[in-house]
């Protein structure tokens, strides 16, 4: 299981075994999506920065958990995976390329690096596609400029720690 902030800061095997954590990682995660949006809004719009913020900054703050759940189920899926095809020709090979580089260490294999990388970006894509066509569907800006705003929410706050060793706490 890789460690993971729900958008940057904490290990998601926290969330599930030490449900206190989610006190942290909720607010944590909703200051964050604030700090983008308000730079995106900053940058991009110049002006009504807080009627757009109030009415954004639930649905991007849910959306982003739910593309993080959907990153995080790639990784799970190698779980899945190894079930299988355990007893198989190739079960050696990807306990040792695949499987374990996956839950403790993504650097000692470059198909767990693909492997996680592919999780990070699938999550970040669903950050864009979410926030572009949902979270600002109803606002009176240009399209360009959703796009903008979309794609800088996307890029700070993909889940890159899924890409961190859990091996570095253990």
């Amino acid at each position: 299981m890789k460690n993971r902030l729900y958008n940057l800061i904490f290990p998601i095997w926290m969330l599930i075994f030490i449900p206190m954590t989610w006190l942290i990682v909720l607010p944590a995660n909703f200051l964050i999506d604030s700090l983008i949006l308000l730079l995106s809004l900053f940058l991009f719009v110049k002006s009504n920065y807080w009627m757009i913020y109030k009415q954004t900054i639930l649905k991007i703050w849910g959306f982003g958990f739910l593309s993080d759940f959907i990153g995080a189920l790639i990784l799970f899926s190698i779980y899945l995976s190894d079930f299988f095809i355990q007893n198989s020709v190739i079960s050696n090979w990807w306990y040792d390329n695949v499987f374990y580089p996956v839950s403790y260490d993504p650097f000692s294999s470059i198909f767990s690096i693909i492997w996680c990388s592919i999780a990070v970006l699938v999550s970040g894509i669903c950050i864009y596609e979410f926030n572009y066509r949902v979270s600002f569907k109803q606002l009176s800006l240009e399209p360009k400029t959703k796009k903008k705003m979309a794609l800088l929410l996307a890029i700070c706050t993909a889940p890159y720690l899924f890409l961190v060793p859990t091996a570095l706490f253990f």
